[in-house]
């Protein structure tokens, strides 16, 4: 039996809750939980607010943890193995996106927490296509929030050749955003932090923005017209978004990884005078999310975490509903 924290109903509070797994399939894996952060995408399962969560619920899709059973057709990973589990638990790997490497663009790819149960658990299962081996230097306690937040502002950067060279400029400073600044910075960007909280300035800079811009001063919009050749948005709520358009470069992009439920708003002539765009993506493939934690490890990124026990995840949930936490929350065993 696997013993998890469940909610029974929409916005519940989390029980303990047991379950049977079954008998392991042949391309799964068994992993002991040893950590696991929390997202607000958890949040968002939790209150249904997108309208397909089961229930019981058991959130949590930014797993750090050690296999202790593989299926038989499992060769790539092993048995006390530490590894990293995401947003997504397994693909169909025959269509043509799995083919081609985009296993998380595969349309019958199987969710975390969507059809399953999540990582808030003393163990969790998943395909072994979707594991991915956590580097030694890579600090375990704190790498969960990779899996789903880091991977998730990284993806970009490959998927639209990001250049050494390039201005980019990261809207909402939080879970996301943090990683956002440090990975840009390393990546080699001039990197400028939107933010409507200017006392923070001191600690963007030491993250890794080089300029920080007050996005609640019209002015400031204004001065920075048509700066930047990238602008990731990881709010989750509506902007004046031809505000930003208005401050990309020519052939800019506008690249939305926070998820807005609100339409988006956009003036057409502004795109096409420019051949500006405007964009989106999930998270990575499990190969993008390999290349983000050697590239992580190299340059020293590390999400901000403050930690809680798993008998005290309420709280945690809490914490992050009442938008507190400093960055990001992982819950240990």
């Amino acid at each position: 039996m696997i013993k998890a924290y469940a909610a029974n109903a929409a916005g519940d509070k989390l029980e303990k809750f047991e379950y049977d797994p079954g008998p392991l399939k042949h391309d799964d894996v068994d992993i002991t939980v040893e950590s696991c952060g929390i997202c607000h995408s958890d949040l968002s399962m939790l209150d249904n607010e997108w309208g397909f969560t089961q229930y019981p619920f058991v959130p949590g899709h930014e797993v750090v943890g050690i296999i202790n059973a593989v299926g038989e057709n499992v060769s790539s990973l092993k048995v006390g193995q530490r590894v990293g589990l995401g947003w997504q638990s397994g693909y169909c790997n025959t269509c043509r996106t799995c083919q081609s490497g985009d296993h998380n663009l595969c349309s019958s790819a199987e969710l975390t927490l969507g059809g399953r149960h999540g990582g808030f658990a003393d163990r969790v299962r998943a395909q072994a296509s979707a594991v991915v081996a956590l580097p030694d230097n890579i600090n375990p306690k704190s790498a969960g929030p990779l899996f789903c937040g880091g991977i998730t502002v990284f993806n970009p950067l490959l998927q639209f050749d990001i250049k050494p060279t390039d201005k980019v400029a990261v809207i909402g400073i939080g879970g996301l955003g943090h990683l956002a600044l440090q990975f840009l910075n390393a990546w080699g960007c001039e990197v400028t932090a939107f933010t409507r909280n200017t006392k923070e300035q001191d600690e963007l800079i030491k993250l890794g923005a080089h300029k920080v811009l007050n996005s609640s001063s019209q002015e400031e919009l204004k001065a920075a017209a048509g700066s930047f050749d990238l602008i990731i948005s990881t709010v989750n709520v509506k902007l004046d978004w031809n505000a930003y358009v208005a401050t990309l470069a020519p052939k800019g992009r506008l690249h939305f990884v926070g998820a807005t439920t609100e339409p988006l708003d956009l003036s057409l002539f502004p795109l096409m005078a420019g051949q500006r765009s405007v964009s989106s993506s999930p998270v990575g493939s499990p190969a993008t999310i390999k290349t983000m934690l050697d590239f992580a490890a190299l340059h020293k990124v590390e999400p901000i975490t403050e930690y809680f026990p798993f008998d005290q995840v309420n709280e945690a949930l809490d914490r992050l509903r009442n938008g507190k936490p400093h960055y990001r929350i992982v819950l240990q065993h």
